[in-house]
């Protein structure tokens, strides 16, 4: 169950969360991975249970990994474009579509 590939479009905040929410699968079914990663008494011999323990908990750490990068890259990008937004605000103070665009992506940091 690895986690999805690429990079996540910070500009659409929907379309992040289902990202996330895509990502999170392994974390939100962890007691059927457990399940199915570690055998019962009739399927000892055959599976070797300490090797796909190791695998379930690799896998958990890339998706972590994974989401915790894609996070932090696009609370970066957008609090550039605050910062972006903040200077122009500086110089049009009166410009109401501005400050729109600036609230818009403070909430969205």
């Amino acid at each position: 169950m690895a986690a999805p590939s690429g990079a996540a479009n910070c500009e659409d905040f929907a379309e992040f969360q289902e990202l996330l929410r895509v990502m999170r699968t392994i974390d939100d079914r962890i007691v059927h991975e457990l399940n199915t990663t570690i055998p019962t008494a009739s399927f000892v011999g055959k599976i070797d249970a300490s090797q796909t323990c190791k695998e379930l908990y690799q896998s958990l750490m890339e998706a972590h990994t994974s989401r915790e990068r894609i996070i932090k890259n696009c609370i970066a990008q957008t609090s550039s474009v605050v910062k972006t937004l903040r200077e122009e605000r500086e110089k049009a103070q009166d410009d109401v579509a501005l400050l729109k665009q600036l609230r818009k992506e403070q909430t969205k940091v």
